[in-house]
């Protein structure tokens, strides 16, 4: 795994060939080796339990190999290293569901609604994925098949190609920004023992007196309630940008018509 600023860590920095030969099962198979019962598959999963565990950091091929009772030269029979193995570990967890009903109710807007909601909940149960520059991934099948049954939904939109593909994008990349956000606030909360009602709240009696200065009197004059928690920020935002391609749709119907 290539470490860079931020501590995070890049996709596709290994073996390509071999990681994809890993991925889709088309290389050798390891001989035998002295400990019964170890699998690629086994390895992937225990790397995937050490990063949801303790964070993307503690996860090497001794850690790994600890996790599940053997040496860590065990492990180089079945993955070269710790770069191809992080190329497993996304592909584990971005498994899509196979359950038809998971994307929607067969609409397109419901299918990319269904798709941005499970990819926040994907980060909300591994956070360390926040970590990985993805910008370069390795195609494994998980992102394939997930690639697939998406856009056998959304193919009715009537737009290029191109433009389905970028729809995916636009909301893929919104969730993305919306889920950073959400993990690094429950992240401060555990590193500070502040919660977030507590956090804003040590900041009230200065913010009293800056609103009373007559400095901002728009932000003075908003409802007491808009900072409230009870506004879901992430559907309004994901609502709106589906408004906005609903819009298009609408647009290229009428023109074709």
């Amino acid at each position: 795994m290539t470490s860079g600023k931020g501590g995070t860590e890049t996709s596709g920095s290994g073996d390509i060939q071999r990681t994809l030969e890993l991925l889709w099962d088309t290389g050798r198979r390891p001989s035998r080796g002295p400990k019964p019962g170890l699998t690629l598959d086994r390895i992937v999963e225990a790397a995937v339990r050490v990063a949801d565990a303790e964070g993307l950091e503690a996860v090497s091929m001794r850690r790994v190999a600890a996790e599940l009772g053997t040496g860590a030269m065990s492990l180089y029979r079945y993955v070269p290293g710790k770069a191809e193995l992080l190329d497993l570990m996304l592909d584990r967890v971005q498994r899509p569901s196979e359950n038809p009903a998971d994307l929607g109710d067969g609409t397109w807007r419901s299918a990319l609604e269904a798709m941005g909601r499970a990819t926040l909940a994907l980060y909300r149960r591994h956070p360390w994925l926040l970590r990985v520059n993805q910008s370069r991934p390795i195609l494994g099948p998980s992102a394939i098949d997930g690639m697939e049954k998406v856009l056998s939904r959304i193919r009715p939109m009537g737009l290029s190609d191109r433009e389905l593909v970028s729809a995916i994008i636009l909301v893929d990349s919104y969730v993305v920004g919306a889920a950073r956000t959400k993990v690094h606030q429950e992240e401060a909360e555990r590193r500070t023992g502040l919660t977030d009602a507590e956090f804003w709240e040590a900041q009230v009696p200065v913010l009293e007196k800056v609103m009373a200065s007559g400095r901002y009197p728009i932000m003075a004059s908003l409802d007491e309630n808009t900072w409230g928690p009870d506004f879901d920020h992430f559907e309004f935002g994901l609502q709106r940008i589906l408004d906005g391609l609903e819009a298009l749709v609408a647009q290229r119907r009428e023109s074709v018509g």
